[in-house]
């Protein structure tokens, strides 16, 4: 309650109100217009909640070439025009999508819910409000469209006679007349907690309740169901009437994904029935027979007493498709034809829809289930080079035919799942201490971990991830033991900026996967790692300067793996903007991401195989240290993750990171007993943090660089990555401190005072830099957005050093208005401004969420420590 929000109440003016009663006004907002009382069948209280009904008032647009101000434009008319040529040969010549794409923004749409699948399998995104509406099945490539005909639909029927017949829509498309369509948003409520959702239907006159719960195997630590390509809904029915009622539930699927690969013809369904240990399923198989990564969609529900199942193999979705619609409304049952359908002619889509039955006691509950899976066992990226095989190919298979199998053990596993999903949250949802909206975003951010476009395959037995450097020439095993066992992961920058494990991002974002996955985390760092010792002197342009460097430079980490679009991996580095040696910060990032890891794994075989990768990357670096002060310098433009700001001299961002770093190498010296490494780094860390404080250090912050210009004392909200990473990593004090923390702290206050409290009255999180006097730095492109990953980042910090309600109150202002406001539920975009654009929808890097729970798990360590005889 310290402070107070200026908030747009009423026409008449502004409002002053609380922060717990600005949280209130913006939950309740959602909510507004459900006119029911019901409840539903065990939902939870905390999470993110929408009534079906709920319209966003403001409708923002994407970031794209146009919204670059004159200023900007002028300084990088060159920039300009060798990203429009290189745009236009790769749109227009080679057919292919760019990795971003400056023209073609993807538009707000408003309508996103949790994401189906695990990880590393594909993923099929259901809104909201029920619709079936984004698709990434192809490894890392996006379809955003709405499948009309892919719907829960439900029959009552009482004494032989059907009374009610609803598609659980609210929608009233031009197509499938003959359907019921919209159902009345304003009965029914939408609730995510990644990686479930309930959605709660009551139906208007009927006097009964039904709760569609939407189950995926997305568990911590878990590395065989976490990979499935599955998920379960189990429907709850409420019957409040004082007569038993007959209740079905059908499931309609398009064999595709909306895209025109749909009408390519060769498509087919067919029923099946597999029984194994005592358990039976039975359903429809859809096989999508494209050239390149067919798959199988499979809808199916488990036989159990008082459940009926019935299918229809095949129909049309299109016109009327009355004859549908009169099967299930004659006696709530489809007519299950035996056999085959035949392939589709082309120009043809194909559909199939389950019913699944059963008797509700009057005053009773019912359950009835189904499960949803796609097999694409194998894939292969856009340049289709190399096969690869997906994680869950291990326990399934790689023929193409484990659907059945594959819904058989999530049709008996999913209870199991839940357990385990309710054990792992369960202590940050009782924990009365956290507020409800950081529970919802700790576990709905975590969407992006499996909807990333994220792969997760098994390594091939050819495979060389050392980078031709070997471990006895201080290099890596050809075959790291972790990723023989656990496989290779790559996720996405973003849905829109394609390319993998974009480094300087995944740096915010690995806090989800060492915490969560950690062997995952591992993988991904021994695949940089092999990368770093690899060259490619091939000279290309780069679009920022005009000039020709080499593709890849020897010790140097990568920007990234690979476009999917190309072939990850083998070809590395899809970003052409700048010269890969040019960006200081990722062999920093690397560092402190092998001394975090280390530290949250204790994998001493890690550290080993790290080490020499590790010096030479921070040898390589040193040769930025200009003056031989120490600390290392930046020169020209954009030499860091933040491409829009000119850095001249030391900078607080990358000096802080080379401090950093210098600091972790210390430690580890320490840790594989090198003295003489040891005291090399600890002189440059001695030197450089007097030349940091020297040169950046105001009495308040670290100026945003050392220059002197005008801009140079703008206050950078990332100002204190560095110590962020050294505090996540149980550094920063005592021997292992870069920076004195009276000053960290004082830059955090500032930091919140003005970054934060001064910037949209504090209610949309930390502004990427603002001024001095208390204005948002509108030099770039990028200083005056918000960046939602370097604000949960930052929240972090705070709360390492204290500041746990500061550090709160700055992440709420994200979430609030990402998720309450604007309508980017489980597409939290990379920024956005204070008004009027976002840039790059369903983003990695707030991932870094998790950071804050690592620092609240930290404090409550200390304060128990503390507590105890003998504590300080």
């Amino acid at each position: 309650q310290k402070w107070k929000i200026q908030v747009q109440d009423s026409p008449e003016g502004m409002r002053t109100l609380s922060q717990r009663e600005w949280g209130e006004k913006s939950t309740a907002e959602l909510m507004s217009r459900y006119v029911s009382k019901e409840t539903g069948y065990g939902v939870p209280k905390d999470g993110w909640r929408i009534c079906l009904a709920h319209e966003f008032k403001e409708k923002r647009k994407p970031f794209q070439a146009k919204d670059v101000s004159l200023s900007n434009i002028l300084e990088h008319v060159g920039l300009g025009i060798r990203y429009l040529k290189w745009w236009y040969r790769k749109t227009r010549v080679e057919k292919k999508a760019p990795f971003i794409d400056m023209f073609s923004a993807q538009p707000l749409r408003q309508i996103y819910g949790v994401p189906l699948g695990g990880i590393g399998g594909g993923t099929i995104t259901r809104g909201w409000r029920g619709e079936f509406c984004r698709w990434q099945l192809n490894p890392g490539m996006y379809t955003y469209k709405t499948v009309t005909a892919n719907q829960f639909t439900v029959c009552l029927r009482r004494g032989g006679q059907t009374v009610y017949q609803q598609v659980l829509s609210v929608e009233r498309p031009p197509t499938l007349q003959g359907w019921n369509w919209g159902y009345c948003g304003e009965y029914a409520f939408y609730h995510a907690l990644y990686p479930r959702a309930w959605t709660v239907y009551h139906l208007p006159g009927q006097n009964v309740t039904l709760t569609c719960r939407q189950v995926s195997p997305v568990i911590p630590h878990d590395y065989q169901d976490s990979s499935l390509p599955v998920a379960v809904f189990v429907w709850d029915i409420e019957n409040r009437n004082d007569y038993a009622l007959d209740v079905s539930i059908m499931f309609t699927v398009v064999n595709g994904s909306g895209q025109k690969d749909d009408k390519s013809g060769g498509h087919w369904n067919e029923p099946f029935h597999l029984e194994k240990e005592g358990e039976a399923v039975s359903g429809v198989l859809l096989h999508h027979c494209t050239a390149v990564n067919p798959y199988t969609l499979c809808i199916a529900a488990r036989e159990q007493a008082d459940r009926e199942i019935s299918h229809q193999t095949a129909f049309a979705p299109k016109g009327t498709c009355s004859g549908l619609w009169s099967d299930l409304l004659t006696d709530g049952r489809l007519d299950s034809p035996t056999g085959s359908s035949p392939p589709t002619p082309k120009g043809e889509k194909v559909a199939a829809a389950l019913a699944v039955g059963c008797p509700v006691a009057a005053h009773g509950h019912g359950s009835l289930e189904f499960c949803l899976c796609w097999d694409m066992p194998t894939i292969t990226f856009g340049s289709r080079e190399r096969e690869h095989s997906r994680r869950y190919t291990r326990y399934f298979g790689t023929k193409g035919d484990a659907s059945p199998s594959l819904s058989h053990y999530a049709l008996t596993h999913y209870r199991q799942w839940e357990r385990s999903i309710d054990d792992w949250q369960r202590p940050v949802l009782q924990d009365s201490s956290l507020p409800s909206w950081y529970k919802s975003a700790l576990f709905n951010e975590l969407y992006f971990v499996a909807d990333g476009g994220t792969v997760w395959t098994e390594l091939h037995p050819d495979a060389d991830v050392s980078g031709g450097l070997r471990s006895e020439n201080g290099g890596l095993p050809a075959q790291p033991a972790v990723i023989k066992e656990y496989g290779r992961f790559a996720y996405l920058e973003g849905q829109e900026y394609r390319m993998y494990n974009t480094y300087d991002v995944h740096f915010y974002a690995s806090f989800a996967l060492i915490m969560l996955w950690p062997k995952l985390a591992l993988s991904v760092q021994y695949d940089i790692a092999g990368t770093v010792v690899r060259e490619d002197l091939t000279e290309r342009l780069n679009l920022m300067s005009g000039r020709y460097s080499p593709f890849k430079t020897k010790n140097v980490v990568p920007h990234d793996i690979g476009d999917p679009d190309d072939e990850p991996w083998l070809r590395l580095n899809a970003y052409l903007i700048h010269d890969t040696a040019d960006w200081k910060d990722l062999n920093l990032k690397f560092v402190l991401q092998v001394y975090r890891d280390f530290h949250l794994t204790q994998d001493s075989q890690y550290l080993q195989d790290m080490w020499p990768i590790c010096k030479a990357v921070m040898t390589s670096e040193m040769k930025f240290d200009l003056d031989g002060d120490g600390l290392i310098e930046n020169s020209g433009y954009a030499d860091q993750t933040y491409d829009g700001w000119t850095v001249t001299g030391p900078s607080a961002y990358c000096g802080g990171l080379w401090l950093a770093s210098l600091c972790v190498m210390c430690k580890m010296a320490k840790l594989v007993n090198s003295e003489e490494d040891y005291q090399h780094y600890r002189d440059i860390l001695d030197r450089g943090s007097a030349a940091f404080d020297k040169l950046l250090w105001n009495g308040k912050y670290y100026n945003y660089d050392s220059s002197g210009r005008n801009l140079s004392n703008s206050v950078m909200s990332d100002q204190c990555a560095g110590h962020w990473f050294l505090r996540a990593s149980g550094l920063g004090e005592g021997e292992f401190q870069a920076f004195p923390k009276e000053k960290i702290q004082g830059a955090l206050k500032s930091i919140f005072d003005l970054n934060v409290m001064s910037f949209a009255g504090g209610q949309m999180g930390a502004v990427n830099g603002m001024r001095p006097e208390g204005v948002p730095d509108r030099s770039s492109v990028q200083s005056d957005e918000v960046w939602i990953g370097v604000v949960y980042g930052l929240a972090a910090t705070m709360i390492h050093e204290g500041m746990r309600e500061e550090g709160l109150r700055t992440a709420e202002g994200c979430y609030r208005t990402v998720w309450e406001r604007l309508g980017m539920a489980f597409q939290t975009p990379e920024a956005y401004c204070e008004k009027g654009i976002f840039r790059s929808l369903a983003y990695m890097r707030p991932l870094s969420i998790w950071s804050m729970q690592l620092a609240l798990d930290a404090s409550q360590t200390d304060q128990t420590t503390a507590s105890q005889p003998g504590g300080t």
